[in-house]
């Protein structure tokens, strides 16, 4: 019987993120960061930064990659997993390659990264990769030892993903009033992209309209309408895709409808309220607090009508246990095993390693943690 722990080979995980502003004068140089080469208009970007200053400048993803963390911790611990688990941005601290830095400085050399992006596309998983990729193109520049990264595979159609998500829906759905609980429409929410990334999304030679990033929504969408039919016995309750958070130049096609859109379609068309059920997200960063909870809870006021919002995963114990699964699932899988991959609906477990051409970028760059890593 073999000595070697339940994580082996990995001896460190990471949870790669995206960061964001924790005071007034974070914001412009955040954003900065953010927009950096891409071209977004400065109206858009003005509009952005006002909207962290709503809430003092803070956005609140920093202090929930902070509970996740803890969330993380507890859990291994309870389950004597003995990884320890690092934090890094991609915009803002602490910063990823300062976070390799330290990694590595400890003495870790296996490193599998967990990032706070459930689904296939390029700004989820490719850029990712990309940032991973300049992170260590600098650690070699600096003439670090190079650790070996690799990324847990999308998690989207975990049962510790799908599971609180449909328990927050029907969380939503029983703050509604009473007599519009049965008629409420299901609203699925996520992060607006170009159709032309969402249409490469995913591994090359299987992309149809909206690609594996819309593919892989859908399937949420349905396992947590399904979860809330079998719960409330409602059989026919309306439901749909929609999107948020478009930061692109108007003449680009994204992916469509808004959210506010579509709360006034559905108004027209009757319903009698909506439960918008963020699918798209980890936890309550600025674009939940702001895009729904704010913009989206105007429309619908100005609409009269009622809306709850679900909650994300968050911190929830499920999503770490199922982090902590996933973490052994890959470790498995590279000591040779062939271990149980757990997924929900019909799109099965996806990839360990990104494929050669797998989100593409505009213009090619490096990216680890998949088959054309450089630094595999």
């Amino acid at each position: 019987m073999s000595d070697q722990p339940s994580h082996a080979p990995y001896d460190a995980l990471l949870l790669l993120s995206f960061g964001g502003p924790e005071g007034p004068d974070d914001v412009v140089p955040f954003l900065e960061n953010v927009t950096r080469g891409r071209g977004i208009p400065r109206e858009r970007l003005k509009e952005v930064g006002q909207h962290y200053f709503l809430f003092g400048g803070v956005s609140p993803i920093n202090d929930q990659n902070r509970a996740l963390l803890r969330a993380l911790r507890e859990d291994f611990a309870a389950r004597g997993v003995d990884l320890p688990v690092y934090w890094g941005n991609r915009n803002w601290t602490p910063y990823l390659t300062d976070t390799l830095r330290r990694i590595v400085a400890d003495g870790h050399r296996r490193v599998l990264t967990l990032t706070t992006s459930a689904y296939a596309s390029y700004s989820g998983c490719r850029q990712y990769r990309e940032n991973l990729a300049d992170a260590l193109a600098t650690l070699e520049a600096e003439g670090l030892p190079l650790p070996r990264v690799d990324k847990l595979r999308h998690y989207f159609n975990h049962p510790g993903f799908v599971t609180p998500m449909a328990e927050a829906t029907l969380a939503a759905l029983g703050r509604l009033p009473e007599e519009a609980r049965a008629g409420a429409h299901l609203a699925f929410t996520t992060h607006s992209i170009p159709t032309a990334a969402a249409d490469t999304s995913g591994p090359a030679g299987g992309h149809g309209d909206g690609g594996a990033y819309v593919a892989e929504h859908l399937d949420v969408a349905r396992l947590v309408a399904e979860a809330v039919r079998e719960k409330t016995g409602v059989e026919d309750r309306p439901w749909r895709l929609v999107y948020q958070s478009r930061s692109g130049a108007p003449h680009i096609p994204w992916l469509e409808p808004d959210i506010c859109d579509h709360l006034e379609a559905v108004r027209d068309e009757g319903a009698p309220a909506v439960v918008m059920v963020p699918i798209g997200f980890v936890s309550d960063h600025m674009e939940v607090k702001y895009d729904l909870d704010t913009e989206a809870a105007a429309k619908a006021a100005e609409l009269g009508l009622p809306v709850a919002r679900a909650a994300t995963v968050g911190a929830d114990p499920r999503f770490a246990a199922a982090v902590r699964e996933l973490v052994l699932e890959r470790a498995a899988t590279e000591r040779g095993e062939r271990p149980e991959r757990c997924a929900l609906g019909s799109l099965g477990p996806s990839h360990d390693l990104c494929p050669v051409g797998c989100c593409p970028a505009r213009a090619p760059r490096p990216a680890a943690a998949g088959v054309d890593s450089p630094y595999a």
